[in-house]
């Protein structure tokens, strides 16, 4: 078996432009003493957008750094006794950015290869560009597919997860027992599939699943996780490094975790298991029940 027949193989399609994505250059009504500009091809608003998640991923560390920069440079402005009374937390900050710049070696091996995501479009040009422009939202994003990988993919995560996700598996088993159905030929549909767990797990019972994702976001680090990572707590990552407050302790800020806490190439042999990328309503619209 070569080495990409271990791997999940999912499978993605190109999606369509989120809400995000169809912003215009110019929301100026039309005049009598000015042309209307030309409306932009559904392609080149795909373009666009993919360009910008990439940017965004990309200014992660720079956009992270800021904010601790503006921390730090606050105690520098107080006084030498009052800088005294912080030297515990300075040494936080520190620890701040040593997990800041992890997390970005993080973000750069999501993103290496997200140019050949989708079967069916090659965004190989769209990722040279590069832009120092990006808004809050977008970032925010970014910041929070740590906190997902938490969610989905560690062992810290499994109560979250069961609480979720361990009632749908369960339905599911009722459903469709062992004993009285073929499980590769279930079919079922998970839309708004985040990072993938929940049809993956379905998918390891033993049932054909397909998740549906429209975010770019969830897109890249599902990918990353489902056809790139072959084995066990091979990663670390800091979840909460982008909360400031709220933290019962400092340590917490800071606390890592491993993920994928299973391996995500655990899948049957005769299983069918995808992701499709794009609208839940655009791609199964005209598809008959299963």
């Amino acid at each position: 078996m070569e080495e990409s027949d271990s791997l999940n193989n999912v499978l993605i399609s190109n999606p369509l432009p989120d809400d995000n994505a169809n912003q215009t250059l110019n929301n100026k009504e039309n005049s009598n003493d000015c042309e209307p500009e030309p409306e932009e091809s559904e392609d080149e608003l795909e373009r666009k957008h993919f360009q910008r998640i990439v940017n965004a991923f990309r200014s992660y560390k720079l956009h992270s750094l800021k904010r601790l920069y503006n921390s730090t440079k606050y105690i520098s402005s107080l006084s030498p006794h009052q800088q005294d009374l912080l030297k515990g937390y300075r040494t936080h900050l520190d620890q701040v950015r040593v997990a800041i710049e992890h997390n970005y070696e993080i973000i750069k091996v999501i993103i290496k290869d997200v140019a050949h995501l989708f079967q069916n479009a090659d965004h190989s040009e769209d990722i040279k560009v590069i832009s120092s422009e990006v808004n809050m939202i977008d970032m925010e994003k970014v910041q929070s597919i740590f906190k997902q990988l938490y969610r989905e993919w560690s062992v810290e995560g499994k109560d979250e997860r069961d609480a979720s996700f361990k009632p749908i598996l369960d339905e599911i088993a009722l459903r469709y027992p062992e004993d009285k159905v073929d499980k590769p030929n279930i079919q079922i549909l998970v839309p708004g599939a985040g990072l993938g767990r929940l049809p993956y797990e379905i998918a390891r019972r033993g049932y054909s699943c397909q998740g549906n994702e429209f975010s770019l976001f969830m897109l890249f680090a599902s990918n990353f996780v489902l056809n790139k990572c072959q084995g066990v707590d091979i990663f670390k990552i800091y979840p909460w490094v982008h909360q400031y407050y709220n933290n019962l302790k400092s340590y917490d800020q800071v606390q890592m975790v491993r993920f994928p806490d299973v391996n995500p190439c655990d899948i049957p042999e005769k299983v069918d298991f995808s992701m499709a990328a794009g609208s839940y309503i655009e791609i199964y619209n005209n598809l008959g029940t299963n």
